[in-house]
């Protein structure tokens, strides 16, 4: 049984914690609403109501830059989420359900390809996207969909390993029974696994469309003009005459906020999710 000393102890750790996270979004927060003035002044994690404007976000928001962005950015984060997930279900089904030879190296194979630093794979990819891929119809170079196909090869593994956790906790004598009853593989998916998998399903799209929404690297190598992401429009802020630091600011909070609220609504589905294999197991 805790004390309640432990519990003390317990709590203002993680209040610690929380405040030590959510102090630099609280310092650029107020480098957001700060005018250009005053940024060279006396540093202070006080807000100054006085002072205190919203012209930053005003020019961020009405820029057609910033929309273009914005706008890319959902689609390729809400497209990679939804094919990965599609694919991880049916990888992983046919991995859990399936006998196959090797099927304990195939597994262990396509998590090595999560677990490979993603800078090992930009020079290659670069030269394939302006090389290979950049001759007539077939360029994927500053494309949306160059980028949603390279997301889904980076989340794949990971969707593929959450999802194949949660299908074996599903016991395979409902497939067994449907199958007797005359169903069919896709009706199986239909009316057995999605629908059991449910929470998993959920959390594997929101984590893979958090995945796609915060990514820089490849974003800012793949792309130029037609497809940048929000993310890669933060270098847009760094001129040779100064950063606009205001600016810069209000675009990273404007950025924060989709995935903050994604994660807010779904978090009880989040925990569910991840637990789903463990508990059923």
């Amino acid at each position: 049984m805790t004390r309640p000393g432990q519990r003390w102890t317990t709590f203002a750790i993680w209040i610690l914690l929380s405040l030590l996270t959510l102090l630099p979004i609280w310092w650029m927060f107020l480098v957001s609403v700060k005018q250009r003035a005053d940024l060279f002044g006396k540093p202070s994690f006080l807000l100054d109501v006085s002072s205190m404007t919203w012209d930053n976000y005003a020019s961020v928001i009405t820029n057609p830059s910033f929309q273009k962005y914005m706008l890319n950015s959902l689609i390729v984060s809400t497209a990679n989420a939804a094919l990965v997930c599609a694919l991880g279900l049916l990888a992983a089904y046919a991995m859990s359900r399936y006998r196959m030879k090797g099927k304990d190296n195939i597994f262990f194979w396509v998590l090595t390809n999560r677990m490979a630093p993603p800078a090992a794979f930009l020079l290659p990819l670069y030269l394939l996207y302006t090389g290979v891929f950049q001759a007539g119809e077939w360029s994927l170079f500053d494309t949306r969909i160059g980028l949603i196909l390279l997301y889904c090869v980076l989340n794949l593994p990971f969707a593929f390993w959450l999802l194949q956790g949660i299908i074996d906790g599903i016991p395979a004598e409902l497939d067994e029974a449907a199958y007797v009853d005359g169903a069919s593989t896709w009706q199986v998916l239909r009316t057995i696994i999605i629908p059991l998998a449910g929470p998993g399903i959920a959390v594997t799209g929101i984590l893979t469309w958090v995945f796609a929404w915060n990514e820089y690297l490849f974003a800012s190598t793949l792309t130029s003009v037609n497809a940048r992401t929000i993310t890669t429009g933060l270098a847009e802020f760094v001129t040779v005459t100064g950063t606009n630091w205001g600016q810069m600011a209000a675009v990273a909070m404007l950025t924060l906020l989709p995935a903050a609220l994604v994660l807010a609504l779904v978090q009880k589905h989040i925990v569910a999710g991840l637990t789903f294999g463990a508990v059923k197991g």
